[in-house]
């Protein structure tokens, strides 16, 4: 008899336990036909997000191994490093959340058909920053004139002491290595423990992510998300540079 997938209620949102021994259906995790700040709360604290929708219906998926950045091992290659030094730019925290993921939304991606982050997911992650769970980083580049303009970004969850990654983007070449370079140590000072980044990429692994067991990964969240942060993740800049 075939596993049944289970759906889970908006009214209620109790997401099952995921195991990588039993998983049946290559990560699917259970569908719901609504998609709600307090169910990507409740799926996020169990390892569990939504991936796409579907003819109406949300689709939440967990990954095992789960790729996980610790900030006090961030890596920057030397070709960012001269960039960073090099280049002028400011990133930005939570500056304007709705376009960043609105261009996440846009930006073609060569591995993919469309994009999952469709208006529902906009709408969704966009009243979980009103509630002050979800955050943006923007780096912005100064053209010609030495106007500045959104060349690139970032954004994500965050659950106590634990930032998800949902999706980045870039209009000028470097734009999101730079936001991600700078988020990642501001979110370290304001003491995010774990960052999580789902997928297992080579652009990541560059940045120093590692493979978790999703087991592992589980029992740090159940410890992580439980911490308050040590400085709240509001409106302002996480970093500057003024290249001559």
């Amino acid at each position: 008899m075939p596993n049944p997938i289970p759906f889970i209620s908006a009214v209620r949102p109790v997401f099952p336990e995921y195991s990588p021994a039993h998983d049946k259906h290559d990560g699917l995790v259970c569908v719901s036909d609504a998609l709600t700040p307090e169910m990507l709360l409740a799926a996020y604290r169990k390892g569990v997000f939504p991936w796409f929708s579907e003819h109406g219906l949300f689709y939440w998926f967990a990954q095992h191994p789960r790729a996980v950045l610790l900030p006090e091992r961030l890596h920057i290659g030397r070709s960012l490093a001269k960039t960073l030094r090099r280049k002028s730019y400011r990133v930005s925290v939570n500056a304007c959340f709705a376009e960043v993921i609105a261009a996440c939304a846009q930006i073609p991606r060569a591995e993919q058909g469309g994009t999952w982050i469709t208006p529902d997911f906009q709408a969704a992650y966009t009243a979980l920053h009103r509630l002050g769970h979800a955050h943006s980083f923007e780096c912005w580049l100064p053209d010609a004139a030495g106007r500045w303009h959104l060349a690139g970004g970032l954004y994500g969850v965050q659950i106590g002491s634990v930032f998800y990654g949902e999706s980045m983007f870039a209009r000028r070449a470097d734009a999101s290595k730079i936001a991600f370079a700078c988020a990642v140590p501001f979110l370290a000072r304001c003491g995010i423990r774990l960052i999580d980044c789902q997928q297992d990429t080579a652009h990541l692994a560059r940045f120093g992510s590692q493979l978790m067991p999703f087991e592992a990964f589980r029992a740090q969240l159940g410890e992580w998300n439980e911490v308050a942060l040590a400085r709240e993740i509001g409106r302002g800049v996480a970093a500057e540079n003024e290249a001559a």
